[in-house]
Formats: C-alpha cells, structure tokens, sequence
C-alpha cells in the first residue's frame, strides 16, 4: 500500500509517499480502506517529539474514513463493504495511508449520504467538542458560553452543538474569522488580538459571567478564563489545565473538566472505546438531519498534507482539511 511515511522524530515536513506491506487485522479488529483523512493539529505536535511506541518508519494521522476491507475474528457488528469513520489510536501505525487496522469496537457508521471528505473531517475536533460540552458539562439550553479559537476545528463544531444545545455563544477569534464564526452561529465575537476577552465576556453577561467555558488555547488562557465563570460555572480545557490555586472558592464552587478524547485508546475500558463510536453516530445524525456541518473546508492530495499541517501549524487555516486517499 501506499502511506505517507515519517522518519524521524520532528520530520513531519519532510514526509514522502512510499510503498509498504499492507497490515493485517487482528482478533477484534478490521482492516479500513481509506478513502479520505482528517488532519489535526495533534498530528504535528506528536510528530515533532514522537512518542515512545512509535517505530519509525511510523504513519501520522487519527482520523479516516474509508471502506472496510477486512474484518478479524470475533468481529460481528462491521462487514466487508461497510462505509465506516473512526477515531484511532496515536500510539499506533495512522491514517495518512491507503489501508489502516482499528479496532470494529471504535468505528461509526458512516451514511451513504454523507461523503469520505466530510466523514474523515468529524472525528478528533467534533469528537472532542462533543464529549466536552455534552458528556462533561451537560450543557442545558438558555446558558452562556466562551468558547476560545472559535475559528479551529474544536471551537468550530463546538459552536455550532452549542447552538443546538440552546446556548448563547461568545466566542474569541481574530477580526478576519469574525463573520466565519458568526456563521457557525456565535452571537458575539471577541478579537482577543485587540480586546482583553475577560472584560469583553463580563460586559457581556453583565458581570454575571459564563456558565461555561470550552478552552482550547493552553493553561495560561484557561486560568484567565476562569474569571470570566460565573458561580457555579465549569471549564472543558483541552491544552493544559488552568491553574486552580486561588479557584477553589466557596464563592465561586467551579467544575473543572479535562478531556482527552484519544486516551480512551490507552486504558482497559471497553466502554469509554465504544463511547467514541457512539458519539460519532449521533454527531452524524445531527450532520445528516442538516443540524451542523462537518467544516471541511480543503481536500488535499496525501502528498501535500506536510505542507497543509504547516499551515495548521501556524494557523492559516479556519475549519478542517482533509486529505484524499
């Protein structure tokens, strides 16, 4: 098969298309034909420093959508020819690759109405969204939130469930991605290049604050985030957890939630792997009712993904690429 090969620890721009064996799917795994891959900003931070189950030659890549191949023993609930999306697992061989094995236990359905492109696009930023604003902070309709980076892939699917969800949106982006993020549905956008976000967003809740913030930014963002909660308030936080010290108030009584999407696929829980299937089934009945886009924006090539995540990389990029395989 073909796949985009990394050599080395921080060699992800000067990756190649070359030609390696096709693996094989193990007991309670299937062997995926990709159609099209989802980058990530996660694909080029783990690449730059490796991680120790890697062997190099490794392939990069957590997101896929694609045809099923192959299934192994004991599989029941996936069939050769099934359109399938999925979610897989960093510590092992990825995506940007013509075939790829994953566990049948962690792959959604993917509906014949919904195309590859569209389908590789969901699953690390909307999983992510998803199981921070729906599995962790339960949000309920007629509540506030912050949402920071409202223009990325995290920020811009959680918008729009947040929308779903009832919710009035703040959002923080640059002045050029305003009017992207208004059309995801945020009712107000900060340019937090030009204006202090935390004055901005209690001005406007009228100094009550946020019942919630999704932070996407890194731990200095999100402990500034935290004087923008209101009591009784909760932050989802992505890239670093805000530093808690002087939060842990009485008066202020906050819920801290941390989400790490891909570790469900480094622990023994069955159930929290199976969770990731879930959740991409019911965000793709929401994209197929037309209730939220799938934000793709960009469909490369395999051979141009180094040069797409050096874009993501020094964030040129509003919504999702996708590579076609």
């Amino acid at each position: 098969m073909k796949a985009l090969l990394l050599e080395g620890k921080n060699q992800w721009q000067n990756m190649k298309v070359k030609d390696i064996e096709t693996p094989t799917p193990q007991k309670g795994e299937i062997l995926v034909r990709n159609k099209a891959a989802g980058l990530n900003p996660v694909d080029y931070k783990t690449a730059t420093n490796g991680l120790s189950a890697w062997e190099y030659p490794h392939i990069l890549g957590v997101d896929a959508a694609g045809i099923v191949e192959e299934v192994g023993e004991g599989v029941t609930t996936i069939q050769k020819g099934d359109r399938v999306v999925y979610h897989g697992n960093m510590s092992k061989k990825g995506t940007f690759a013509e075939y790829t094995v994953t566990p049948a236990h962690t792959v959604s359905h993917l509906p014949e109405s919904i195309s590859f492109e569209d389908g590789a696009a969901v699953p690390c930023a909307g999983y992510t969204a998803y199981q921070a604003l729906v599995r962790k902070m339960h949000v309920q309709p007629g509540g506030t939130i912050l949402i920071h980076a409202g223009a990325g892939g995290v920020g811009g699917f959680a918008i729009q469930l947040a929308k779903q969800s009832g919710l009035t949106v703040i959002t923080t982006a640059s002045a050029s991605n305003h009017e992207f993020v208004k059309s995801l549905g945020a009712d107000y956008a900060i340019d937090y290049k030009q204006e202090d976000f935390v004055k901005k967003t209690l001005e406007l809740t009228q100094g009550k604050g946020v019942h919630a913030v999704l932070d996407t930014v890194g731990r200095d963002n999100a402990t500034r985030s935290l004087d923008t909660l209101r009591f009784n308030g909760q932050i989802a936080f992505i890239a670093g957890p805000p530093d808690i010290t002087s939060a842990l108030d009485f008066t202020k009584s906050f819920s801290f939630h941390q989400i790490a999407l891909g570790g469900a696929h480094l622990v023994d829980n069955i159930e929290e792997q199976q969770d990731l299937a879930l959740m991409g089934q019911e965000m793709f009945q929401l994209i197929e009712e037309g209730s939220i886009s799938t934000l793709l924006e960009k469909v490369v090539p395999l051979e141009e993904v180094p040069q797409a995540l050096n874009d993501l990389s020094k964030r040129h990029v509003t919504g999702k690429i996708v590579a076609s395989i």
